[in-house]
């Protein structure tokens, strides 16, 4: 992942804790499981083996890219977003031209996307035609089920 990630200051928190249960508490885990499959005799043949070496080796790219997301985060902070346009933390009450039915959508990070909650990814497809819109806008959304267009009612924090 390239790139700047823009975050809640809640999120960076819950991700430089997830940092540091995967390296205090997982990384030793998995250190042990191997040193313990090794214990039991003949590596050509051991499973156990293997299949510890292959979890650490796992952990070790989920490390690897926490740490370039926590180190590429910025927070965001709410009370210095423009509400006059589309922005990643900003809530968008939106009326689906095709269906007639209004949705609201907050734009968030791709790492604290959740679309059971409303909240989409920035670069999500309508996360993305949705940025720099203003109130009255029509968003024009290319989906997997077709074009969406989207009319932009209100944008708020």
């Amino acid at each position: 992942m390239n790139g700047i990630q823009y975050v809640t200051a809640e999120t960076l928190e819950q991700m430089k804790a997830e940092l540091q249960r995967m390296k205090g508490v997982e990384r030793p885990a998995a250190s042990r499981a191997i040193a313990e499959a090794r214990e039991k005799g003949d590596l050509k043949e051991n499973a156990e083996y293997d299949a510890a070496k292959e979890a650490q080796g796992l952990l070790e790219a989920r490390i690897a890219l926490l740490e370039t997301q926590v180190a590429s985060a910025r927070i965001v902070d709410s009370s210095t977003i423009d509400t006059s346009k589309v922005s990643i933390l900003t809530k968008v009450k939106l009326t689906n031209l095709n269906t007639k039915k209004e949705v609201v959508y907050q734009i968030v990070s791709e790492k604290e996307a959740d679309l059971k909650t409303g909240k989409i990814s920035v670069t999500s497809p309508i996360g993305k035609g949705l940025l720099g819109k203003t109130v009255g806008d029509v968003a024009e959304v290319q989906a997997p089920a077709g074009m969406i267009k989207f009319k932009i009612e209100n944008i708020s924090i």
